[in-house]
């Protein structure tokens, strides 16, 4: 895990868009595994920085590939993220995003009936991009409010990624899922680069990998709005 999160750090920096902080370390020793990251001084993201954030991670989603994934598997949290490399943006987020998720969840007690209209999700999913193409843009990938700072003098910070190529929308419905973004940050990044029409039917879907992994790491607390959330992708779908 410390050596997927050195990997995606340096990735980030490498892209020179936002600011990380630097490893310094990483390795194990005995039975104990580590990483030493640079010590930054960071405060919540307030307007101005806020703002500032919205503007970079546009300039990092311009950082492109030709195929979505990674060239290794890495993490989101602590359940592995599959990040086999793949042309298709919706086939890639359908059976290395949404299927392994869901068949982690129906062996920790998931309804198998939920199950298999989740699945039926990832056999539908093409239908949200028939006319959307993302191109494979760099993702921090797991962008929730406590992966950003900002630093005394209003540099934005971001960390602990779980990065791979795929849609930005992805990072953008992310950030909007548990809130605590300025709202300068969504507003500056539409500013730089605007969303696709259909962004807004498209969010359920990438923040349900987000619930499911939740549900997997945390238990029953988010089973409701899991099953919720796979309802209203799946009707959309059908419509």
């Amino acid at each position: 895990m410390f050596a997927a999160e050195a990997g995606g750090l340096g990735a980030l920096a490498a892209a020179a868009a936002i600011r990380t902080p630097t490893v310094i370390a990483c390795g194990a020793a005995d039975d104990c595994a580590f990483i030493l990251l640079e010590w930054l001084d960071l405060q919540p993201l307030n307007h101005a920085a806020g703002s500032i954030l919205g503007r970079k991670l546009a300039q990092l989603h311009r950082c492109q590939g030709e195929s979505c994934g990674w060239h290794e598997d890495n993490f989101i949290g602590a359940t592995p993220q599959i990040n086999t490399p793949h042309r298709d943006w919706a086939y890639f987020f359908g059976m290395y995003r949404l299927r392994p998720q869901l068949d982690l969840a129906v062996a920790r007690g998931l309804d198998k009936g939920l199950h298999a209209r989740g699945l039926a999700i990832v056999e539908r999913l093409s239908g949200l991009f028939l006319d959307y193409r993302p191109q494979a843009s760099l993702l921090h990938g797991d962008l929730w409010a406590g992966n950003v700072g900002q630093l005394a003098d209003g540099e934005p910070v971001i960390f602990d990624p779980a990065c791979y190529r795929g849609d930005r929308e992805a990072d953008i419905a992310m950030a909007e899922l548990f809130g605590g973004f300025p709202t300068s940050f969504f507003a500056a990044y539409r500013e730089d680069w605007g969303l696709d029409r259909d962004y807004e039917r498209r969010k359920p879907l990438y923040n349900l990998y987000h619930i499911l992994n939740h549900y997997n790491l945390f238990g029953a607390a988010y089973l409701g709005q899991a099953g919720r959330m796979i309802e209203a992708v799946l009707g959309d779908l059908r419509r």
